[in-house]
């Protein structure tokens, strides 16, 4: 039986599991993400390794190869993330690939999460499609993109920071990055309640506009609240003008999105994007549906990676 460590480095959490050779999750363990230092990181995601490993009765050496799906922005040269997204910006610099590939003696492959999100999806899916995209809507938006069978990394690993795209010429609103009228200015998790703020003209709402507001607020007073209800309405025409980027760009035959807005809130989200692809799309209009995979979609891609060689593909699944 052979065995393979992924690792799921987000903004909240760090995840490792090791799978063997039928793709089956054996073991598995997670951790908060240090927001103290890139060092920190690094042991938090060597500490959740080795639990993985202890708990599947495995040597990390044993491991024949591992993978990681990170926040970014990656430096694939060096094998780290420098100044990870949504952590403070004294982390600094975390090393990823050489200290994981030290402690299992084996290669490790790196991927941006959105990227190791389209391999799992891709390598778990039924049809296994070549021409796909998985578009996370969270505490941030991204995608990763299949084209041919191939996941489209670009030379630094940072390919699909598509929530950077401008949906929004006049920039009403100002996206974390410190750039104005990015999709994720209006949709990620963190800024849909600024979103609200920003639209509200004095009507009567419930929504605590000057309260500790966050957006499973705003959808989850959507059914009651006209208010909400013409916030969510909003997001979902930037989301349909995102989405219709991603298809015209790539011509994806299918889109699955995950992270926590879609997942919590899956109709309110991509019904108005199934509703206004037809009418914003030059090329095909790719089918929008829920992620698969849930919470494990960078987790279980990692898994594939470290199985298929970095790619996905199920042909290339070592023996």
């Amino acid at each position: 039986m052979a065995y393979y460590l992924g690792v799921d480095l987000g903004a909240s959490n760090v995840r490792a599991a090791v799978g063997d050779d039928e793709a089956r999750i054996v073991a598995q363990a997670r951790r908060p993400t240090p927001r103290t230092s890139g060092i920190d990181v690094t042991e938090a995601i060597l500490a959740v390794a080795r639990t993985a490993c202890a708990e599947a009765g495995v040597d990390p050496t044993a491991v024949v190869a591992g993978a990681v799906g990170s926040i970014g922005p990656l430096d694939l040269a060096e094998g780290t993330v420098d100044g990870p997204a949504n952590l403070p910006d004294h982390v600094g610099r975390v090393p990823l690939v050489g200290p994981l590939s030290a402690l299992v003696d084996a290669e490790i492959h790196l991927h941006n999460d959105t990227a190791a999100g389209v391999i799992g999806e891709r390598f778990f899916a039924e049809r296994n499609p070549d021409d796909m995209a998985y578009l996370t809507i969270s505490s941030g938006v991204g995608a990763g993109v299949a084209v041919d069978g191939r996941v489209v990394a670009g030379w630094d690993g940072n390919a699909g920071e598509v929530g950077h795209m401008i949906v929004d010429p006049a920039g009403r609103m100002e996206c974390g990055c410190g750039r104005a009228g990015h999709w994720e200015a209006y949709c990620s998790g963190e800024n849909v309640p600024a979103y609200a703020r920003e639209l509200h003209d004095g009507e009567a709402t419930t929504l605590p506009l000057d309260g500790d507001l966050t957006a499973a607020d705003v959808y989850g007073h959507a059914a009651d609240d006209a208010f909400a209800a013409r916030v969510v309405e909003r997001v979902g025409e930037w989301n349909a003008i995102g989405v219709a980027n991603v298809a015209n760009a790539y011509a994806p035959l299918a889109v699955y999105v995950g992270g926590a807005v879609a997942l919590n809130n899956p109709d309110a989200v991509l019904d108005p994007v199934r509703e206004r692809l037809p009418n914003l799309t030059f090329v095909n209009v790719p089918e929008v549906r829920l992620a698969t995979l849930g919470d494990d979609v960078v987790l279980k891609g990692a898994l594939a990676s470290a199985m298929t060689g970095g790619t996905g593909d199920r042909s290339q699944l070592a023996r």
